[in-house]
């Protein structure tokens, strides 16, 4: 591998890249340059090399743009988890909406005839869902608790967490405090956290403790009191997903509201749920306006998780059938469809990447199509589906580029029209792109 240079560069930044770092051209090499903003002249220090580009990092600002704002976080520029908060928000979002839009035409060849309002929601104490590494160091006899640093091979040293919810974020540092006094201090590589409505015993928030040799009963005793005083669940993973279990309280309730649709969501400390929940409730609300779906409709919801937007559209419809890879999700969507008297929606277990062809709710009738994939897209279960059955398709997607690739599929081989498209923040302050899209027949 080629040596670094560490000599500072003088860099004119034209344009962001989708992760969030400046654009530069060094003796007509593209530079990526993190913490640089558009129409700025920064000084940088090299950090990587490759064939068609480098990395570097800024060092000196010497001309601001007018856009930068001073970080909140006293981590920013460390830790990983953000990319942006050097960036005011209403051009965050904007930044996202051209990347939504630059996808759509280089992948997809594709444009949307209407764009839609950006959709925001809380910017600071948002996160309700994550993942903390957890780090012994022995050289600063210390334990870190935090999320990645910009080089995962590291954890950040972190006192807070702005973004998480300030129930857990304000707390980070007691939480490492707590692992360093645990006999299991080098056993212990993560701990997920999870919020859902406040419930009676504690306060909705659930740790789960990955740890990769037994627990002695004096390192159990102290998770019960750290989550008694500080009002969290507390749960054990010994070995794989299935080996999570309570230790304290003896059988916590985890559960989130959607007052508008009267749904409440039952759940389990490491199942997927939106980050963000106020602009969650936005979202599906977005969805569903997009969607119009009809009091006499049949509805697919496809990647349906617990249910997130079927239950609600089953508020509207006469029937919505929810189809979700994981045995589990369905288990537990068809439990809190019960749970809320929701007698019509049915939902399905199968791997949407794969050959449906045996699957009865194929078989079946339906008036719109909404689905929510992960960031490798839908682009299989879109080349199975009998498409013209469909008034109405939208889109929920986490990832722009699987977005646009298969919009480019509806639009340019199945005659679709992308009537609209926009983007959504549900992560601020990241370079993440959330966005939605409506398709109608051409």
């Amino acid at each position: 591998m080629a040596r670094l240079d560490p000599t500072p560069f003088l860099a004119e930044i034209t344009d962001l890249t989708h992760d969030g770092r400046g654009v530069a051209r060094r003796d007509g090499k593209a530079v990526f340059v993190a913490g640089a903003l558009p129409g700025e002249r920064v000084m940088a220090v090299q950090t990587g090399r490759h064939r068609s580009f480098d990395e570097a990092r800024t060092v000196e600002v010497l001309q601001a743009a007018p856009e930068r704002v001073a970080p909140r976080c006293a981590h920013f520029g460390v830790c990983g988890g953000c990319a942006l908060q050097h960036y005011a928000e209403e051009k965050q979002i904007l930044a996202k909406q051209r990347v939504l839009l630059e996808n759509f035409d280089r992948i997809g060849h594709v444009a949307p005839e209407r764009l839609l309002p950006p959709l925001a929601d809380a910017s600071w104490g948002y996160r309700r869902k994550g993942r903390f590494s957890v780090r012994r160091v022995e050289k600063k006899d210390k334990t870190l608790v935090g999320f990645r640093e910009a080089d995962p091979r590291f954890v950040a040293d972190l006192a807070e967490c702005r973004t998480v919810i300030p129930q857990i974020g304000e707390r980070i540092g007691a939480l490492a405090a707590l692992v360093d006094g645990l006999q299991a201090r080098r056993e212990i590589p993560q701990i997920e956290f999870i919020a859902g409505d406040p419930a009676p015993e504690f306060g909705g928030v659930a740790l789960t403790f990955r740890h990769l040799a037994p627990l002695s009963d004096e390192d159990r005793a102290a998770l019960v009191a750290f989550g008694r005083a500080q009002g969290f669940a507390i749960f054990l993973q010994p070995g794989g997903v299935d080996s999570v279990h309570p230790l304290w309280p003896e059988a916590p309730r985890l559960a989130f509201s959607l007052p508008e649709w009267n749904v409440e969501f039952l759940f389990r400390p490491l199942d997927f749920i939106q980050v963000n929940a106020g602009l969650n409730g936005k979202m599906i609300r977005h969805a569903l306006d997009l969607l119009d779906p009809q009091p006499g409709d049949r509805v697919l919801d496809l990647f349906a998780g617990l249910g997130n937007f079927t239950l609600p559209l089953a508020r509207r419809v006469r029937e919505v059938v929810g189809v979700e890879g994981e045995a589990g999700l369905v288990r537990r969507a068809r439990e809190n469809a019960a749970h809320n008297g929701i007698a019509n929606a049915q939902f399905h277990a199968a791997d949407l990447a794969k050959d449906l062809g045996g699957e009865p709710w194929m078989k079946q009738g339906f008036d719109a199509l909404l689905l929510d994939p992960p960031r490798s897209g839908a682009d299989a279960v879109l080349a199975q589906l009998p498409l013209k059955q469909f008034r109405r398709i939208v889109y929920v997607s986490c990832h722009p580029a699987s977005l646009a690739r298969d919009a480019g599929f509806l639009v340019n081989e199945k005659g679709w029209k992308l009537r609209a498209a926009g983007v959504m923040d549900m992560f601020p302050h990241t370079a993440h792109v959330e966005s939605i899209a409506m398709f109608e027949p051409g």
